[in-house]
Parts: structure tokens; C-alpha cells; sequence
């Protein structure tokens, strides 16, 4: 048996469990205040403060570091990748620290595994970065030669789910067309096309619907004639597209819960209509990836951290039912899970591991 140690920062918070091979043993999700995150410039900056959350969970729940086995962190910013198991080495650290492919939370993840790791000698991995790139050779034009589309999504999340459904239909993932839309502070919705994920809207450069901090696909002209109209530079204007959109710049907040609290209420007309208009672009952005598929969808699989709102699902469901009846919903992420279960994996040479 193996004692496993699987982090995974996110925006505001550093989820931490810790497993016997695949069974969870103990499991925190520290939040941490905007406020106290907004003191440093860029996502690295905070490594110390965020392993310093990491050996406080440790301490808590009296680990000692050396008694742990491997440590795995979620899969960042790298380039594009296969899914699947990877040992972090140098080069990854590398390109994580200094953000050679783009600044994104979980780019901490596999450095802040290695930090551990290196200090006791043992291994750390990623499994399913958010680089994962599968995407068809007609999926990755843009409009325009010089931006090119890339597939940064939740990949860790929303292929444990499909691979899930496949499962409980009896089915292998790899015969199967499942769309997975993963609704949570960002929103990925992906095709997984006979086991890979062949479009999927990029969750962090400006596609798909609108989330609770991100605003997705907004108009590009509208949006380039009001960043050059105020005058704004480089992070201004990407806090408009990552961090201060969507449910936030409409509401206020980012909070979902407090969202759909005034929601729920029917007071607050502002409220109603931007909950709404996200279900709408949520459900509109399904019924898209249908298409590359000519229509032939063994399943819809909703997850996130939104889908434990049955009132939001409701909102979405009728809009794609006419995809498929096979509609199966998974609330919140199982990542630190899906870490684990790769670990072990890996152990036992049932999917290899690979070099970065």
C-alpha cells in the first residue's frame, strides 16, 4: 500500500487529500481570501504561501513527509500534451515557473508536489494537465493565421467523467461520443470523440459561455474598441476576459451560491436574467459540439462545482435533451480522486508513465 500526498491549487483555494493508494484518508480545501491573494503580482509568486497551506494540512493531521510515498499535483501551463501519467522532471519546472506556455494557478501544482517530494527523495507527477491537446486538425483554426485556437480545459475532471459514463453504460470510453461541460469558476465544454477530446472551448482565452469570473466568447471588435477607448493595458484587459468577468462583473461577485441565492429569490431582476443567460450560453455551447459529431451523442455529462444546483441544471437540461436522452450529471470535481487513481495506475503498469 502506498500513501499518496495530491494537491491542487486553484483560484482562490488549494484542495489536499491524502490516500492509501485510491482510497481517501484525509481531505481539506483551504480557501483563501481575493484580498490576500490580490498582494502578489503573479500566480508563482504565491509557491511559499500556498505550500505553507500544504504542511499546514500535513501538521494537522500529524503526516510526517517522510512517511509519504509519491505526490502528485494537478497538471498545469506545459506544452500541448497527451493525456495521460507524467513524472515532473527539470524542463517541466522550468516552463511551469517561468510560465513559457501561460499563468494559470495549477501551474503550482507540480511544483509544489516536487518541493515536497525532492526533500524525502520520492516521486511527483501530473496526470491530464490543462494543456491536453487532442483536437481535430479543422478544430484548431481561428478566423486568422496568426491566432491560432488551443485546448486548455479542465482535462484531469472531464475525463475521469466521461470515462465514468462510459462506465456505468457498459461501454468503453474509446466507442463512445460523449460532450462534457465542466461548470465551474471557468467553464470547458468538450467533444470526447472515441476517446479523445477532439474541440473543446478554451477556458481561459475568451471562448465559450460566460462563468462566474471569466466572460467567455465576447464580441472580439466590442471588446478591442473598448479596451483601446479607456486606454487599458495588457492586465486590465485580461482581468475583463479572466478574474473579473462574467458573473462578477454583472453581479458583484463570483460567488455562484450567493448568485443563485438572488436567483432563486425572483427579486433581483438583474440576477435572474444573468443566471438565465449563462444557462442559455451554457446549453448553447453543447448543442455545438453535437455538430462535429453529426449529431451521434451517446451522452451528455455535466460536472463542476454549478452542477450541485439542481435549480441551474434545470435550466440547461431541456435546451440539449433534444441531443440525447442520456443525460447524467456529476456535481463538483474529483480531481484530487482522478490524481490518485492515475498514481496507482502508473504503479501497477496499467498506463505508462511518461517523460516531460
Amino acid at each position: 500500500m502506498s500513501l499518496i500526498l495530491a494537491i491542487n491549487p486553484g483560484n482562490t483555494s488549494t484542495k489536499v487529500a491524502l490516500f492509501e493508494d485510491d482510497r481517501v484518508v484525509r481531505m481539506e480545501v483551504m480557501r483563501h481570501a481575493r484580498e490576500e491573494l490580490e498582494c502578489f503580482k503573479h500566480f508563482m509568486d504565491q509557491l511559499e504561501y500556498r505550500k505553507d497551506a500544504v504542511n499546514d494540512f500535513l501538521a494537522e493531521n500529524k503526516v510526517d513527509p517522510e512517511n509519504i510515498d509519491y505526490f502528485i499535483g494537478r497538471g498545469g501551463y506545459l506544452r500541448p500534451l497527451t493525456s495521460g501519467l507524467y513524472k515532473v522532471n527539470r524542463h517541466m519546472l522550468e516552463d511551469l515557473k517561468c510560465s513559457t506556455y501561460g499563468e494559470h494557478a495549477s501551474n503550482l501544482g507540480a511544483v509544489i508536489a516536487y518541493s515536497l517530494a525532492s526533500v524525502t527523495g520520492k516521486m511527483a507527477f501530473i496526470l491530464d494537465p490543462v494543456c491536453v491537446d487532442e483536437l481535430a486538425p479543422e478544430a484548431r483554426l481561428s478566423g486568422h493565421p496568426a491566432v491560432q485556437r488551443k485546448s486548455i480545459f479542465h482535462a484531469l475532471n472531464q475525463k475521469r467523467v466521461a470515462r465514468n459514463a462510459a462506465r456505468e453504460m457498459g461501454r468503453r470510453y474509446e466507442d463512445l461520443n460523449i460532450i462534457v461541460a465542466h461548470l465551474g469558476s471557468g467553464i470547458s465544454i468538450g467533444l470526447h470523440k472515441r476517446g479523445l477530446v477532439v474541440d473543446v472551448t478554451n477556458a481561459i482565452d475568451g471562448e465559450g459561455p460566460f462563468s462566474p469570473e471569466r466572460s467567455g466568447a465576447v464580441p472580439a471588435g466590442a471588446f478591442l474598441r473598448y479596451v483601446f477607448e479607456n486606454g487599458l493595458g495588457w492586465d486590465d484587459s485580461a482581468a475583463m476576459l479572466y478574474g473579473r468577468g462574467g458573473l462578477y462583473a454583472y453581479l458583484g461577485t463570483s460567488d455562484f451560491k450567493k448568485a443563485m441565492e438572488r436567483y432563486e429569490g425572483r427579486k433581483d431582476r438583474k440576477a435572474s436574467s444573468v443566471i438565465e443567460a449563462m444557462a442559455y450560453q451554457i446549453a448553447k455551447n453543447i448543442a455545438a459540439m453535437a455538430a462535429p459529431a453529426q449529431g451521434e451523442i451517446d451522452a451528455i455529462a455535466i460536472t463542476g462545482g454549478l452542477a450541485y444546483s439542481a435549480t441551474f441544471i434545470s435550466l440547461i437540461v431541456p435546451r440539449v435533451r433534444f441531443i440525447t436522452g442520456n443525460i447524467v450529471i456529476y456535481p463538483g470535481e474529483d480531481e484530487l480522486q482522478a490524481m490518485a487513481e492515475g498514481v496507482v495506475q502508473g504503479l501497477r503498469g496499467e498506463i505508462e508513465i511518461m517523460e516531460y
